[in-house]
């Protein structure tokens, strides 16, 4: 099965890539080695942050460089040059597509074309194309949420589907998905940090991907994190990430609102849909035995399909395009809450240690423990990396909505200019056969009158012979008005 390239949907911040003449004709300049990875010599690479983790060297990546490099104003250019072009570097460009349906003995599944093209480094080639199912996603985005606790990682689509309400190999629910991975790994690969990971590498370029590599070797700050949240307690989140979470609650709230009332109206539309093919129906088998009223039932027959046609057109919409974004945000503030509550673990943590230090000095006047001073930086690294990715991801939100709404409002638009036009040319048809019944009683009255002078010469139509004669063909002529 193959299916075409997916249309364009809310941004993701990438070209597609056969828009790409070649890599190195960008202007930018190539971002260095990830800041956030490091790599220790030895007969295993290990893979470690500096985010918290306990070295010597603080990230390069600082709070104020990554603001400077994510400031963005409200509004997008008007010309729709891409929001990112001037504040970082692209030159890393993938792209997910051509799905293809795998049955085996053992279990049916469907894979995706993942196509890569950069100049960085740290790949080996420019080029790569790989195939990728959706529990490989699911590897890369669990090793990212391991190895980079401290970032917002891009949701997946859900994996589950109800059985027998949505058919996971349809060609509606692959392509569907297939522009959901797409945006998440165009997003992932847009990231000045997660974009350097080496497990996106892996993914990208490595033709069979070794699922087992690296999993006993989780990032410290991924450890450590995990180990903290039954050992201290919160006393104060600051002012900043509470209206974060405030904003997170309300959004979420408004946008599962929408999400429920979006789905029963395409349940209704269904239903309506259903009834409407059915309305035509009757009027078609109508006008076979109507021979007077064929053609306007013919035309309100023939309204009524082209009413259902962009009433389909207006329902795909919704169900492809704009209940799939709002699923996708509504992923996106779990997420986010994931590394609020991360951050809040960091910082009880470290609250805790300072606390204990503070005691003990007092106690027998010992210095500050050096794990202390590690804590306090592992938590201003939360604070900058997550302020970063939330104006981001502020920066995608407005972008996507604005185009989810434009597009919507445009499919309505179009749903009923269709409809308005296809009831007007009735009207007409209905105004061109009243003009023609009054044009055939008129040219009966004048051939009476021709008749009338030619068999009763020098009389009026007020005499008694006339009179009957007006009578009885007006009646022969109705009649013979009826069988034409």
């Amino acid at each position: 099965m193959s299916i075409s390239a997916p249309r364009g949907l809310a941004s993701s911040g990438q070209k597609p890539i056969t828009e790409i003449l070649h890599p190195l004709s960008a202007a930018e300049e190539p971002l260095s080695p990830g800041p956030d990875v490091t790599v220790s010599g030895g007969r295993d690479k290990e893979v470690g942050l500096t985010n918290g983790t306990p070295v010597e060297t603080p990230s390069p990546a600082s709070a104020s460089v990554l603001f400077n490099r994510l400031q963005l104003d409200d509004d997008l250019d008007s010309d729709g040059r891409d929001p990112y072009a001037d504040t970082e570097t692209h030159d890393l460009f993938v792209t997910v597509d051509d799905p293809k349906k795998h049955v085996s003995t053992m279990e049916t599944y469907i894979t995706y074309r993942v196509s890569t093209k950069t100049t960085r480094i740290e790949f080996d080639l420019p080029d790569y194309s790989v195939r990728r199912r959706y529990q490989d996603f699911d590897w890369l985005r669990t090793k990212l949420e391991d190895s980079q606790p401290t970032h917002l990682i891009p949701p997946l689509p859900e994996k589950f589907v109800m059985k027998g309400v949505v058919d996971r190999f349809s060609e509606e629910f692959v392509e569907t998905r297939m522009k959901a991975l797409d945006k998440f790994l165009k997003r992932v690969a847009d990231h000045p940090v997660l974009s350097f990971n080496p497990h996106l590498n892996a993914f990208l370029s490595a033709k069979d991907l070794n699922k087992r590599q690296g999993l006993a070797l989780l990032s410290k700050v991924g450890e450590s994190v995990k180990n903290v949240a039954g050992g201290y307690k919160l006393r104060v989140r600051p002012p900043e990430f509470c209206a974060m979470g405030e904003y997170l609650d309300t959004f979420n709230q408004k946008l599962g609102t929408i999400d429920r009332i979006a789905q029963r109206i395409l349940k209704e539309q269904s239903e309506y849909l259903t009834e409407l093919r059915e309305y035509g129906t009757v009027y078609a088998s109508w006008a076979g035995s109507e021979e007077e009223l064929q053609r306007p039932l013919e035309g309100v027959a023939g309204c009524v399909t082209t009413c259902c046609g962009a009433l389909e057109d207006m329902s795909e919409n919704m169900g492809q395009d704009f209940l799939p974004v709002l699923r996708e945000y509504i992923l996106y503030i779990e997420s986010m809450k994931n590394v609020l509550r991360k951050r809040d673990q960091s910082q009880a943590e470290y609250e805790g240690r300072l606390e204990a230090a503070v005691l003990r000095k007092q106690e027998d006047r010992t210095p500050i423990p050096a794990e202390v001073e590690k804590c306090q930086d592992k938590m201003e690294c939360f604070n900058a990396d997550l302020k970063a990715d939330w104006e981001r991801w502020q920066s995608n939100k407005r972008q996507d909505f604005k185009q989810l709404l434009t597009g919507m409002a445009d499919k309505n638009v179009t749903h009923y200019e269709k409809c308005q036009a296809a009831w007007e040319s009735l009207i007409t048809l209905l105004q061109d056969k009243q003009t023609e019944d009054k044009t055939r009683t008129s040219v009966m009255s004048l051939l009476e009158g021709r008749v009338f002078i030619q068999i009763f010469p020098g009389q009026t139509s007020s005499t008694p012979n006339a009179s009957l004669f007006l009578s009885s063909s007006r009646q022969r002529g109705f009649a013979h008005e009826d069988k034409i």
